[in-house]
């Protein structure tokens, strides 16, 4: 796989809902491979201003050495992306638009080191940020059957959760499950015949709810959307966001968009925002057709009027 195989999705949609103009300074809170950064960096040119987090190291270092070549002033952080409003305050520093994309970057999926996916064996890990404490293996060690059920039930919406919970706590008595492909075969096993009738992989939903509990993501998420809203509320000379910012936000599954929808109506009720997108933006035909992970692709977009508009 290239090194820029893993493709932005929505980016022209990006581009003309968050409209990124010449010496603006925009956030890309979620670099990933830095295909969205690229082109708002391109935009904002070397009289704005990109600043730019991720959780993977790996991620940063190969954003930093993509966008050098541009001479757009960069501040790349390794952190959550919801520490980002506290060290932009921190600094003096106002955006004019922010992005944040809650997928994962395809280099990340097809490492079997990583742990995301079923579809090669590999140790059971999917830490977005290597570097945190606890991993997926780490957790089904740890829960006990109700609380690793409710863990694949409210955030992999997976109907059979209790039936999972058990055959992996059955399971992890007598040896510990530490691999995708254990893990994947112990949740077909709890389907019994049911999983030739579903129409995606068994795992699919267990993988999901695991790597949403292990990264805290509807956490950040929800913590995120706070801050854009106490932004939103501020007198402009105080916001980490300012007067007129878009804030776009590109989420992958029900759960993340459930809770975008809701925070951005919220944010227009209020007067404090108005959206620019009533429907999420999705991708057409053609975009799913050389990228599949478009497919299942929401862009919300706001932008933020503050409390006198």
């Amino acid at each position: 796989m290239s090194e820029l195989s893993h493709i932005p999705v929505l980016l022209d949609d990006v581009l003309r809902l968050l409209s990124p103009q010449a010496g603006e300074t925009f956030i890309d809170a979620t670099l990933g491979r830095g295909g969205h950064a690229e082109a708002i960096a391109r935009a904002v040119g070397p009289d704005g201003m990109l600043i730019g987090a991720d959780l993977d190291p790996a991620n940063l270092e190969f954003v930093r050495d993509r966008l050098r070549p541009l001479n757009v002033p960069l501040e790349l952080l390794h952190t959550n992306f919801a520490v980002l409003p506290a060290i932009l305050r921190q600094r003096g520093w106002s955006a004019d638009g922010l992005l944040a994309d809650l997928g994962f970057s395809s280099t990340q999926m097809d490492d079997p080191e990583r742990g995301f996916s079923f579809s090669a064996d590999g140790p059971l890990d999917m830490r977005l940020d290597p570097t945190a404490p606890r991993t997926a293996a780490d957790l089904i060690a740890e829960l006990d059957e109700r609380a690793l059920a409710d863990v694949i039930y409210s955030y992999g919406e997976e109907p059979f959760s209790r039936k999972i919970a058990r055959k992996l706590v059955e399971s992890r008595k007598s040896e510990p499950i530490e691999t995708t492909a254990r893990l994947a075969g112990l949740v077909r096993e709890a389907y019994g015949a049911r999983a030739r009738q579903s129409r995606m992989h068994p795992a699919t939903r267990t993988f999901m709810a695991l790597r949403i509990a292990v990264n805290d993501e509807l956490g950040g998420l929800t913590r995120l959307l706070e801050l854009i809203a106490e932004a939103a509320a501020s007198d402009a000379g105080d916001a980490w966001l300012k007067w007129g910012a878009r804030v776009g936000i590109i989420s992958f599954h029900s759960l993340e968009d459930r809770l975008v929808k809701r925070a951005f109506v919220e944010l227009d009720r209020r007067g404090l925002a108005t959206r620019l997108t009533r429907k999420p933006v999705t991708a057409g035909e053609q975009e799913v057709a050389g990228n599949v992970r478009a497919r299942s692709a929401k862009l919300r977009v706001v932008r933020i009027d503050g409390p006198n508009s």
